[in-house]
């Protein structure tokens, strides 16, 4: 019997792209049906935004079960027909240089490959097809009968250390070894799912996530200029990624 495949998690926002949650939900608000509706929500989104960041920095969790109270009213029907729009106008110029090589690379030497977000799921299809990731771990919303949204996120919700715990599931469903597998990620919210594996990577990380991948020796990935600006306890060495 064959030997399981091991797995390579990669996290989305400001690792393998530059484009978030908040730039992918303006796009929504001005692409809606209803000018009025639009103008009354970006004004919306732009007021809140200093909030947001606040959140964002306190828990990524909070931040996640806030703002995707916005949504709420929109319809699933529609959101799924601009996933493709989405991905050309916003997403596909956002991903960074490096971004899909280092996928593939991982790909080439055996690994499954796992796209880990909390991002909405409904509008990765074309982010799925685009890298050829294997699984989704992502959010997703609690619909009325009528298809609209609540403004809730069905449980559980995606972030920090339940990232961890769909990891787990996913190797388990595959027969893998999660210490035998990868992740990638940005955020010092992440660090639960990058100590989780046996090989963690900080990808074009902040400031918080930096210090304690050099704490812990972790590598330090930029595939913002196409290669990588490989970081160890040991110095650094710009690489091309294999």
């Amino acid at each position: 019997m064959a030997e399981p495949s091991p797995i390579a998690f990669y996290d989305f926002d400001g690792t393998l792209v530059s484009s978030n949650i908040v730039t992918r939900y303006a796009f929504f608000v001005r692409r809606l049906p209803s000018r009025a509706r639009s103008l009354w929500k970006f004004s919306r989104l732009l007021a809140s935004v200093p909030t947001y960041l606040a959140l964002n920095r306190y828990s990524r969790r909070l931040f996640n079960e806030v703002f995707f109270r916005e949504y709420r009213g929109m319809r699933e029907e529609w959101m799924r027909q601009q996933a493709g729009p989405l991905f050309n106008e916003v997403i596909l110029p956002s991903i960074y240089p490096g971004a899909r090589e280092l996928v593939e690379a991982d790909r080439r030497q055996g690994y499954r490959t796992v796209l880990v977000t909390g991002e909405l799921g409904l509008v990765l299809g074309p982010v799925m097809g685009y890298f050829g990731f294997d699984d989704l771990i992502a959010n997703s919303l609690v619909l009325r009968k009528d298809g609209t949204a609540t403004g809730e996120v069905s449980p559980p919700l995606i972030a920090e250390e339940v990232k961890v715990n769909a990891m787990v599931r996913i190797c388990r469903e595959r027969g893998a070894n999660l210490r035998c597998a990868k992740a990638y990620s940005d955020s010092f919210s992440d660090v639960p799912m990058l100590e989780a594996v046996g090989t963690p990577a900080a990808v074009n990380p902040d400031s918080r996530l930096k210090k304690i991948a050099k704490e812990r020796a972790w590598p330090v990935l930029d595939l913002r200029n196409g290669g990588a600006l490989l970081e160890t306890a040991e110095g650094k060495n710009h690489v091309s990624i294999p």
